[in-house]
This record gives structure tokens, sequence and C-alpha cells, in this order.
């Protein structure tokens, strides 16, 4: 028997949830999941580490790992290809403080869910990487 899949946390939905090629419509279109979104959004843009997005996400390192290389060969084939993006769906959870905190404030250290409110000057944090268990 397979062991169930654990949901993700992720800090909030993405503002906006597809893009195309600008000119002409996508014949084809690829679809990422919101936990495929989150690890972009945590290692690429907030150059977090994949251990640091794990414990954001609450979720093993490896499967950090498979997220990513997922959603990464889903962003390849829709810039090589041209293939509209739709970003829904996926097996997730939303930060319950994200209406007032994670998507803006989160990398500063202020969600509960971060598990970084043990770090001195909490308030201080401009990125993920101050993120410890």
């Amino acid at each position: 028997m397979a062991r169930p899949v654990k949901s993700r946390r992720v800090c909030g939905l993405p503002p906006v949830d597809s893009f195309g090629p600008v000119g002409r419509e996508a014949e084809e279109w690829v679809e990422l999941t919101l936990e495929e979104y989150e690890t972009i959004r945590l290692i690429d843009l907030l150059d977090c580490t994949q251990e640091e997005c794990a414990s954001q996400m609450g979720v093993a390192r490896t499967t950090v790992q498979a997220v990513y290389n997922s959603a990464r060969r889903k962003l390849a084939a829709c810039l090589v290809y041209g293939r509209q993006l739709r970003i829904r769906g996926g097996n997730y959870t939303v930060c319950p403080e994200a209406g007032s905190c994670c998507g803006k404030s989160c990398r500063k250290g202020r969600c509960r869910n971060r598990r970084c409110e043990n770090i001195s000057g909490g308030d201080n944090h401009e990125d993920c990487s101050n993120i410890r268990e």
C-alpha cells in the first residue's frame, strides 16, 4: 500500500495564474502546481537552499528536489515550445497567516509557520537563508 501524499505548505496563491506567448494564442498549455510554483519562488527568487525550502514547506528535502526538478522541466517546455503556463492544483495548504504576512513579509520572519521565530532579530530577515530547524 502506497504512503499517502503529504500536503505542502505554500505562503500564498500567486497574483497571476497564467502566462503565455505574446502576440499569438498558445496551442498547448502546461500546468504548474502550486507546490511547484512555491519551490521556484523560494529557491530561485528568494535564494533558499532546498533544505530551507523543505523546512518552510513542511516536507523532506528529497520531495522538494523532485518538485523543483518537475517545475524546471515545465518552465523550460513553456519557454522552448511557446506554450502557455497555468498555475493551479496540487496537494497544498495555504499558510494560515497568508492574508496578513506571508507573500509580502514571510521572508522577513513574521510568519509563525516559517519556523524562524526562534532566531534573534526575527523581524530583520532579508531572505529565508536564516531558517533553522
